[in-house]
């Protein structure tokens, strides 16, 4: 027994060692961690339980069967995250480059198959270099394999990719139809096709930074919802996130008790809006002075900056916050805010996260490179999300509310369950000018009429009063006393129950 305990330990040490020191050298050189090293960051210490340790590829192909290394470049299993169960696979970039084989993807299947059975979250820390091309179709089956148990998950457990390394050609679909996308700034990348394809099919002289680099995808593309400095700051914030989210879908999510009294006045929300109403404010310092601690994790930061995004708490409880923007395009809303919002809309729906939305919000954004995109049906995404939300839904129009946009915002119109508005709030199907414009555009030859028609339309609807008159407005609130009136509010819809009609599944206007 002894010689089989000897040999066990020994082949454990050669799975573990990957690629070799030399590789592993290689890795740190480029200032980037083994994917062992990831996961001892990312768990707690001690609970990670190791699956396929000793799995190999089945290619024979190539030299291939001379060449075998054992895990195959991927280490899976599962672990603790502060005592919270969770599914992970780290691909190991020693290991033929991590690139995926079919005995690679049998392993991350195997752990998104148990992930589903327990109902925990599933985390893919990605460092590959796509499908491992001496397996041919066998790579590629096992992609699919990959994708299809990503659609099936969806929804029911939340998914998490952290881009670490490159990603390139297949590999770039399994994140994209994961919940969440983090990358690492100057070491991860993702595109379909590289630099050299884009070179010889369009004759574009691009690097793989400017092409899928982390700034890219976070500012530009929105593919992505974060970049990090490096691997260690990476996973110490994916910990903190996923402080935030409930296990699966049949859950609600992690409660956090903590200090900050629920009936908190805070009395400089009292002059947070300015007086002129076209003056910008930043929506971000009534959500940071709204929830608990002043914690608020915002997502896609440096992308679609008119809206904002993200989870902070209430009296301990996770809520996920959408706000209008005022310091960016005046808090517009366009395609790509349209599209952000809807995504994060759904996905707190699908994961029993209360919506909190912050409004002020002039209208949808006029022009043709709007309308020739296609801001009718992406608007409509947004609209459609929270129609179709029946988490609880807390609604607060700090300042302006116009137009469509209003009706979009999680009104009382689309099942929202409490709607409150500050004093100050303007309700209308738009601004005073522009309505008397419309209205008495046979005086417009003379300023003095439509000046005093203007301070007329004013005084009649650019309040909170007549939505409140109609019950589409709940309460006109102090500002002061915003957190107070939420937390009470979100302790009432605490079990708030409200179905769909059946179906096999919606048809969102993609």
């Amino acid at each position: 027994m002894h010689d089989i305990i000897a040999e066990l330990e020994a082949r454990r040490a050669r799975a573990r060692l990957g690629g070799g020191e030399k590789r592993i050298a290689t890795q740190h050189a480029k200032g980037k961690l083994t994917a062992r090293e990831r996961l001892e960051l990312l768990l707690d210490e001690g609970t990670f339980e190791e699956w396929d340790l000793f799995v190999e590829h089945r290619c024979a192909d190539f030299g291939m069967a001379d060449n075998k290394i054992p895990g195959d470049g991927v280490v899976t299993g599962y672990g603790m995250i502060n005592g919270r169960l969770v599914f992970v696979f780290s691909q190991d970039f020693t290991v033929f480059g991590g690139a995926l084989s079919e005995a690679h993807a049998e392993k991350i299947c195997k752990v998104m198959d148990q992930a589903m059975k327990v109902g925990a979250p599933v985390i893919g820390l990605n460092d590959s270099g796509g499908a491992r091309i001496q397996e041919g179709v066998a790579s590629l089956g096992g992609y699919a394999e990959v994708f299809q148990r990503n659609v099936l998950a969806s929804g029911v457990v939340p998914q998490i990719s952290l881009i670490m390394g490159p990603c390139a050609g297949g590999a770039v679909y399994s994140p994209a139809m994961t919940d969440f996308i983090f990358m690492v700034k100057d070491s991860s990348y993702m595109f379909v096709t590289g630099p050299e394809v884009v070179k010889t099919v369009t004759h574009e002289e691009v690097s793989a930074e400017e092409l899928g680099g982390a700034t890219t995808h976070t500012s530009r593309s929105g593919v992505a919802d974060l970049a990090f400095e490096n691997d260690v700051d990476a996973l110490q914030m994916l910990r903190r996130f996923f402080s935030y989210l409930p296990l699966n879908n049949r859950e609600k999510p992690p409660v956090r008790p903590g200090d900050d009294p629920v009936d908190r006045i805070d009395p400089s929300l009292d002059t947070l809006v300015p007086d002129h109403p076209n003056k910008p404010y930043d929506m971000k310092e009534l959500i940071v002075k709204t929830v608990d601690d002043g914690e608020f994790f915002e997502l896609q930061s440096d992308y679609a900056r008119n809206i904002v995004i993200g989870f902070g708490r209430m009296d301990g409880y996770t809520v996920g916050i959408v706000a209008n923007q005022p310091l960016v395009l005046a808090g517009c809303l366009d395609i790509k805010s349209s599209i952000k919002a809807a995504r994060f809309v759904r996905f707190c729906d699908a994961f029993n996260i209360p919506l909190l939305t912050f409004v002020d919000v002039p209208g949808f954004m006029p022009g043709t490179s709007q309308e020739y995109g296609g801001i009718i049906k992406h608007g409509a995404k947004l609209l459609y999300a929270y129609a179709e939300a029946t988490v609880p839904k807390i609604t607060l129009i700090t300042r302006k509310a116009y137009g469509g946009a209003y009706d979009v915002m999680s009104s009382k119109h689309l099942r929202g369950d409490v709607n409150f508005a500050w004093p100050n709030a303007e309700i209308a199907v738009m601004g005073a000018k522009g309505a008397v414009e419309i209205i008495f555009r046979e005086q417009k030859a003379d300023p003095g009429a439509l000046a005093a028609r203007e301070a007329e339309y004013k005084a009649k609807f650019a309040n909170p009063f007549i939505a409140g008159a109609r019950g589409y407005i709940d309460d006109v609130i102090q500002p002061h006393e915003t957190r107070k009136r939420i937390c009470r509010s979100l302790v009432m819809l605490r079990d708030k129950k409200l179905d769909n009609p059946w179906r096999k599944h919606d048809n969102i206007p993609l």
